[in-house]
């Protein structure tokens, strides 16, 4: 089964305070890439926290988003999967990868691998619920003592989800170490329905590599997309045979930051949107010269005009 309805091969992870709408959008301007929220609560969303409610509404963005829920109620996620169909989303992914201890003691995330009959309920609720597309995210396993991707992919099958998405790495692993793209490849051959997987890939190579190691259906990146929102598209376009694009220069990357920050301030406004860009600047200027001179001096920094100001004297000087 191909994944059908999906323009591109190539998706982005979702990463908590990072993959908001105003670095979809970022992504997006570079070209083709299946893009998605950060992860919402469901029980957040019953209670129509505002925050949550604002990462969850994707209707004023003119490309398809997936929404990704988290959580350990299979009632709420059906409440959820309604939600998010109105407030947008073109598909929804339930999180069972997440390894954070607040989502895990909370027997959400990275936990569900360890339930698998509580797992098995909240996909069917919400495939139940809702006329969307519904995928499920999980790892490997919960340590090296209990690697049990094979048979939790197969009860995802099993209980609904049209495809999934594997991390090769264990819950107790986090982001270290590196990821095993061998069990991806044990999942792709165990079941029917399409597989992407995650873990390691940072470039249009390395891409091609694991779907041609593996068999997998996509790929899904994260990491590596950190200052460099262009790689999405990169990876699509040597996926599909086109012309690679060309890295940005440092002039393309200086406008994409401000276009960046300009995002942030529409979306968080200037003390939010400030706060949120000192990150992302760290990484777009990661290896430049002079690079940590800069973020120091960036994060002192306050006013959007100082900020814009500060940003066009920096890149003045640098030379890749």
């Amino acid at each position: 089964m191909a994944l059908e309805k999906f323009d591109s091969q190539v998706f982005m992870a979702p990463m908590a305070g990072i993959t908001d709408m105003p670095f979809r959008r970022i992504v997006s301007s570079f070209g083709s890439g299946n893009l998605i929220s950060e992860m919402v609560a469901v029980n957040a969303l019953q209670r129509k926290n505002p925050k949550s409610w604002k990462i969850a509404d994707v209707r004023n963005e003119n490309y398809p988003v997936t929404v990704q829920l988290v959580g350990n109620s299979p009632e709420l996620f059906a409440e959820a999967a309604k939600l998010v169909a109105e407030l947008g989303a073109k598909s929804i992914d339930i999180n069972m990868g997440c390894p954070v201890k607040k989502i895990v003691n909370n027997n959400s995330g990275s936990a569900l691998l360890k339930d698998e009959i509580l797992a098995s309920k909240i996909i069917e609720a919400t495939v139940k619920a809702t006329p969307l597309k519904v995928s499920v995210k999980f790892r490997k396993g919960w340590d090296n003592e209990h690697i049990n991707a094979v048979s939790f992919a197969k009860m995802c099958e099993q209980s609904g989800a049209e495809y999934i998405t594997v991390h090769g790495r264990t819950r107790a692993q986090g982001y270290s170490g590196v990821a095993d793209w061998n069990i991806i490849g044990e999942v792709k051959s165990s079941v029917k329905i399409p597989v992407i997987g995650n873990g390691d890939i940072d470039t249009p190579e390395k891409a091609q590599e694991r779907i041609d190691q593996t068999g997998v259906d996509g790929i899904m990146v994260g990491r590596a997309l950190l200052g460099h929102p262009w790689l999405l598209n990169k990876i699509h376009c040597a996926l599909k045979g086109l012309a690679e694009p060309e890295n940005p220069d440092i002039e393309q990357i200086k406008n994409t930051l401000l276009e960046h920050l300009r995002f942030l301030v529409q979306y968080y406004g200037e003390f939010g949107g400030l706060a949120v860009s000192r990150k992302h600047i760290g990484w777009y200027v990661r290896g430049l010269y002079e690079a940590k001179r800069f973020r120091e001096e960036y994060t002192k920094i306050n006013d959007i005009e100082k900020a814009k100001n500060l940003i066009d004297e920096y890149f003045s000087k640098v030379i890749i």
